[in-house]
């Protein structure tokens, strides 16, 4: 009688930086919510992290409709705008019901300015003991100045990163979404680093622009948008290797077009250290958990017993 193996213990914690993640699957910004909103089809707490929708320092009602269209290949253009409640109102509201689902909190911020920024991460900086780190969002590309967002710039990159590291004083750790509508991002990156931020997020969606013949007008409502989902998943994987090569020693939320486990293996073969979970979550609520399953099922499949082997581990032919 055939005896039957037991299965591969798998070890899917990864260390962001000084952040510790029992596995690399993260919520990306803007696809979970403020809050809670999802945990009850989609519990919070296994997953690595959950990144907040981005908040200001004021509040914003976003952009108007259409907010949010498909695209081709399986994609979604989108111009939502921002909408949110502040950041004040989202620490009062917002952030307890989503600590008290036991996620592991990425909270995430914008502003139009510097100081704006800044005023965000003071707010936040009052928090820190509830989040395991600070998404700095640089790179919106459907807000009203799409063209002039920070992570367009390294000079814009280092001054927004270095204030809001000021701000925190090291209460949290800072992680940089940097934008894939740029020449040379390992540039932005390095100058994100330079600047104090712990790691990078990788990438925002790519600009893009659908059109409806019938009315001769822009399908969204503010015009172009930020294209996501698996169209742009080569865009990401080359913007995580290529700063994974340039800066080995920082670490990368590799973000875009996330649909598997197996791209999951891709993303962090190329560099990544965690890997952020987006417009998968829209067609499918569970995506992110269902992720976490098939990635430790790819790695007992092929002998991987601690996944943070794949990270960088792309050989190059």
């Amino acid at each position: 009688m055939r005896s039957r193996r037991r299965p591969l213990d798998v070890d899917l914690s990864v260390d962001l930086g000084p952040v510790h993640l029992p596995n690399p699957i993260v919520a990306a910004s803007g696809t979970f919510g403020h809050g809670a909103e999802l945990a009850a089809v989609c519990d919070p707490a296994g997953l690595g992290a959950v990144t907040a929708k981005s908040v200001a320092p004021f509040a914003s009602a976003g952009n108007p409709p259409l907010r949010v269209t498909e695209a081709p290949g399986g994609g979604m253009l989108n111009s939502v705008g921002l909408p949110g409640p502040g950041v004040e109102a989202w620490l009062a509201h917002d952030l307890p019901a989503l600590t008290a689902t036991g996620a592991r909190v990425i909270a995430s911020i914008w502003g139009r300015t510097v100081d704006e920024y800044a005023a965000a991460a003071r707010a936040l900086k009052r928090a820190a003991d509830k989040l395991v780190a600070v998404e700095v969002n640089l790179s919106c590309p459907n807000v009203e100045a799409r063209r002039d967002v920070f992570a367009h710039s390294p000079s814009a990159t280092h001054d927004a990163v270095s204030a809001v590291a000021a701000a925190l004083g090291g209460a949290s750790p800072v992680f940089a979404k940097l934008s894939p509508n740029v020449t040379d991002i390992v540039a932005i990156a390095s100058s994100a680093v330079d600047a104090g931020a712990t790691g990078v997020t990788l990438i925002n969606s790519v600009m893009g622009l659908l059109v409806d013949p019938e009315t001769r007008k822009p399908t969204l409502g503010a015009g172009g948008g930020g294209l996501s989902g698996p169209p742009i998943m080569p865009v990401a994987l080359r913007a995580v290797h290529e700063v994974a090569l340039a800066l080995p020693e920082t670490p990368i939320i590799g973000t875009g077009g996330i649909v598997s486990g197996r791209d999951a293996v891709a993303m962090m073969l190329a560099g990544a250290t965690a890997v952020g979970v987006g417009t998968a979550t829209f067609a499918q609520p569970r995506a992110t958990l269902r992720i976490v399953d098939e990635l430790r099922a790819w790695c007992a499949r092929h002998g991987v017993t601690r996944v943070r082997e794949l990270i960088g581990a792309l050989e190059e032919t």
